[in-house]
């Protein structure tokens, strides 16, 4: 499709031609003045409105985030951001003060870790609710590469994890995801769900992860107790999971890092 041709659905229009803009390894992502057009050939159902509602909760929590125009299983219109000046202690406070919320009970719609789906769901016992929802899944999708680890990611979760209460999360927090605007950080292509801190900040931590600057902000603002600490290499197992998922068995040396880090 015609990135103009989903702007003029959305009842909006924009002069001069998309100008095409890094969509990482899912979505082509464009620019038409005011707005930002995503587009994918083949998008599994439901993965824009899945897009659309994450970034609509993140924003009723005081998170910003682009403007949601127009969502559609072929694509989505958003609020085109401009880039501004790197704050990571900006980041530090509004990640704070999302993580600092609280809701009754963990909960998830259904969703998507990427183009993964994932189950909708409830509950109150967190080390379950996390397992189903989130480790099982991809579990059984990779089983067959994990070369013999698959016994030792559910011995991980036998035992409790920590908790400190229910939190919403963004869900997918790598600095992809990221975006620093002249009114301060803004989060991007949420995977949201509630659960619990140290989901987040587990994915903050992989792949060289973010700046000193972030962490010392957030450790004031936030502190991390010893035990989510200790905790981080079993959340980052879900999303290394997903790395052997998409991108194959290159990952496996960092998962097994992570299992064994636990």
């Amino acid at each position: 499709m015609d990135p103009r041709e989903l702007l003029r659905r959305a009842g909006l229009e924009a002069k001069g031609p998309p100008q095409p803009l890094y969509g990482g390894d899912i979505s082509r992502v464009y620019r038409l003045e005011a707005y930002v057009v995503k587009l994918s050939p083949n998008p599994p159902p439901g993965l824009f409105p899945a897009e659309a509602r994450g970034l609509r909760a993140l924003a009723e929590r005081g998170v910003r985030v682009p403007r949601v125009f127009f969502a559609a299983e072929e694509g989505l219109v958003l609020e085109y951001l401009p880039e501004g000046p790197a704050d990571w202690e900006g980041l530090a406070r509004m990640l704070a003060g999302l993580h600092r919320q609280r809701e009754a009970f963990y909960w998830a719609e259904a969703g998507f870790l990427g183009t993964f789906p994932l189950p909708g769901g409830e509950g109150k016992e967190w080390t379950e609710f996390f397992f189903l929802r989130c480790i099982e899944p991809l579990l059984k999708a990779t089983w067959d590469r994990l070369e013999g680890l698959g016994p030792r990611v559910e011995a991980l979760f036998r035992e409790p994890l920590p908790t400190e209460g229910p939190a919403p999360l963004h869900g997918d927090l790598w600095h992809g995801n990221l975006r620093f605007t002249p009114e301060g950080p803004a989060l991007l292509d949420p995977s949201f769900f509630v659960g619990e801190r140290g989901v987040d900040l587990a994915m903050m931590r992989l792949f060289g992860g973010f700046p000193q600057d972030f962490w010392r902000a957030y450790q004031v603002l936030y502190p991390l107790p010893e035990e989510v600490e200790r905790a981080l290499p079993r959340y980052q197992v879900y999303y290394l999971l997903a790395h052997v998922h998409f991108f194959g068995k290159g990952y496996l040396g960092a998962l097994w890092k992570a299992i064994s880090a636990s």
